[in-house]
């Protein structure tokens, strides 16, 4: 589409009860981000009430109809995607603008390939919108869906706002409330609750306001609603970082050897048949039993937001052999539904493609809308597990999802540890559900084997035999890039931050060919690299393992401040990495020039003089690493190379990383700094 532009969604496809908005972007250092809202406005183009305003503090409709997913990776950057059911937007709303918004003095002229993609119900992209000339702004409307005749229509916008996200919504008619907490001010445990339902506004519901209040806070609702309403006044722009408080209670147990009684256990499972059986069990029933759980795994797949019941030992005729699935997921609403055929596996096992394609036939056959499939194995664009058919004669359409066992505990962690949920019910079911997938029985730990190509790699790069092009190094490649996906989960899972991979791709770059690249330079220098960009931090966390020398590096690159000497800048700095392990490298990096002076952190403490160039070079930033062995094996085992890779990025986060000052304010950005590297 272009600027201007407008198109009805029924022309367009007939599957548009729900679909997915997708807006993307890269840069080339990596570092560059936005967040995405979305404004439901009236015939008079402004909102309802405040509640009418979702964005990183408010992700999600109370009744479905619009739901924030978050940030997923992309070949050259990253894209935010948001769910509409289209189904249950109110009647009083008019038109739908989505936009984004970047931080401080960011503009959106610095990054590249920004687009807005719409997708229907079953997956496919039915219109696609680049924004070419977005120009010094730091919000930006991409387009908005609007009512035509009882139809929605598209149109793409690709305006720029310079006053920012909160400039934006207060031209819409939301009451913004950005007023400076104190330094050093700690939420109590009312506001973290009121955090977590992401600080709605006066004008929200009283039932939902009361769901959001701890019993001991309000004994009734109307103290309840009293409480929300006179502690969350008016949503906010400033971002809240928000965790379920951490209270530790003393045991009634006798001894250390006494276990706490579980809902799902998992110590007597034996086999992977058992192991598939339970976890299937376990997960299905938790997603229709915890509503805000089931509707974040379903909404990414079409699923409309209704009343959600899940299956498992279910026969389909399929011919003279019926078909059993592990489990089937059904949603109701306005009367009709939405079922989805799932298949599981784990413990390292692989989806089977015959039965996978039988599934998405019977789907098709049978009117049913999606097939899901679950592994320990995290799916990459252009390289996906299992290459499915469709038949073009139906026309039915049937849509084909993954989903990685790392990705479900990723998004129970982030509801229970940092957005919330709507009772404590909730919180500990999900408490329980995280239990279960992370017990060593459970078989649901995640990808965690290198692939039968690992070894030959690892021997022919030792021994100077493996060539270009040589296929086995495209499989490492691929599974390296699952490895650096699952840490991203895994990490912020536990931190409540979003975490992704960069990938510092040319502008439209094809993945196959991209990951083809990568593994030419695998058999030059026998190295792969990997960047992770963590919400809140100073820099871009590298990490890179040597398959020559056996060593895993993690590092991370820091900009020299604006201003002060020197050597107060390396005093400061040496004094911040006072916890730090003392074999912490630091390096100075030189602007235009490769290589400064570096020491581990034991030697400088006492002198930190000892890093600045002798010669007065202009700093322009600060490289800190941390090294250790890599292991051999390919599985789950102590010394194995995935588990090395877990730790190092732990490590080198929680000893290094969260010491650092992550303030823009504090640290200049320029390409220099980064180039410097």
């Amino acid at each position: 589409m272009v600027k201007g532009g407008n198109v009805g969604l029924a022309s367009l496809s007939e599957d548009i009860g729900s679909v997915m908005v997708s807006l993307g972007w890269s840069s080339s250092t990596g570092e560059g981000d936005a967040d995405v809202s979305v404004l439901l406005l009236d015939p008079d183009g402004k909102v309802r009430s405040d509640v009418d305003f979702y964005f990183y503090n408010h992700p999600v409709a109370a009744d479905g109809s619009v739901q924030l997913l978050g940030k997923s990776p992309t070949a050259g950057g990253s894209e935010d995607r948001i769910t509409f059911d289209l189904t249950a937007i109110p009647t009083g709303v008019e038109r739908i603008v989505v936009a984004a918004s970047r931080d401080e003095a960011a503009r959106f002229g610095d990054l590249n390939d920004v687009c807005l993609t719409l997708a229907g119900g079953s997956g496919e992209t039915l219109l696609r919108f680049s924004i070419e000339d977005a120009g010094e702004v730091s919000a930006l409307l991409f387009g908005e869906l609007y009512r035509r005749g009882g139809d929605w229509k598209f149109r793409a916008i690709g305006q720029g706002y310079a006053s920012g996200l909160a400039g934006l919504a207060t031209d819409f008619g939301v009451d913004i409330d950005d007023a400076a907490e104190p330094d050093g001010a700690e939420p109590d445990g009312v506001e973290v609750v009121e955090a977590a339902v992401q600080a709605v506004a006066v004008e929200a519901e009283v039932p939902a306001a009361v769901a959001a209040v701890p019993a001991q806070v309000a004994s009734g609702p109307v103290e309840a609603a009293e409480t929300v309403a006179r502690r969350v006044p008016r949503p906010r722009t400033v971002k809240k970082k928000v965790t379920l408080p951490k209270v530790v209670k003393k045991s009634l147990a006798e001894n250390d050897s006494w276990r706490t009684a579980r809902l799902f256990p998992a110590s007597a499972l034996k086999s992977d048949r058992e192991r598939e059986t339970r976890a299937t069990s376990v997960l299905l029933s938790v997603m229709a039993q915890v509503p805000e759980f089931g509707r974040r795994l379903t909404a990414a797949f079409g699923a409309p937001a209704g009343r959600m019941e899940t299956f498992t030992e279910v026969s389909l005729p399929n011919g003279d052999s019926p078909r059993r699935p592990d489990g089937v997921i059904r949603v109701e609403r306005a009367g009709k539904l939405w079922t989805a055929l799932v298949e599981t596996k784990t413990n390292g096992n692989s989806l089977k493609p015959d039965q996978v394609q039988a599934y998405v036939d019977i789907a098709a056959r049978r009117g049913y809308e999606a097939v899901i499939t679950l592994s320990n194995d995290v799916e990459l664009d252009g390289s996906p597990l299992v290459d499915v058919k469709s038949d073009g004669r139906r026309k039915h359409k049937v849509a084909f999802w993954h989903l990685s066992w790392a990705e479900v505990t990723h998004q129970a962690q982030m509801l229970i540890r940092h957005e919330g949920v709507g009772n404590t019910a909730h919180a500990w079911l999900l408490q329980e559900l995280l239990y279960y997938l992370q017990h060593e029985n459970s078989g649901c730990h995640g990808f965690q084997n290198m692939g039968p190509a690992w070894v030959p790699v690892r021997n022919g790069i030792d021994d100077e035999t493996l060539c270009q092009g040589d296929p086995r190094a495209v499989e490492v490649v691929e599974s390296w890039e699952r490895l650096v996906r699952q840490v991203c989960l895994r990490l912020g899972g536990e931190l409540g931050q979003k975490v992704l991979p960069v990938q510092r791709a040319k502008r439209g770059t094809d993945p196959r060919t991209r990951r083809a690249a990568l593994a030419d330079r695998l058999c030059l220098d026998g190295k792969l690299d990997a960047e992770l960009r963590i919400e809140g931090t100073a820099g871009i966390l590298a990490l890179s393992a040597d398959l020559r020398t056996g060593k895993l590096r993690t590092s991370i690159e820091i900009a020299a401040p604006e201003q002060g000497q020197p050597l107060t800048w390396a005093k400061r700095l040496i004094r911040r990495l006072d916890e730090a392990p003392a074999d912490l490298h630091v390096e100075t990096l030189l602007a235009g020039q490769a290589g400064g002076p570096r020491g581990t952190l034991e030697r400088l403490r006492p002198e930190p003089a000892d890093i600045l160039p002798k010669n007065g070079a202009r700093i322009s930033g600060f490289r800190l690493s941390l090294f250790r062995g890599m292991g051999n094996t390919r599985g789950t085992a102590e010394s194995g190379f995935i588990r090395s890779v877990d730790d190092s990025v732990d490590r080198f986060h929680a000893h290094v990383v969260v010491h650092l000052d992550g303030r823009p304010s504090r640290t200049r950005q320029p390409a220099e700094a980064t180039a410097a590297g």
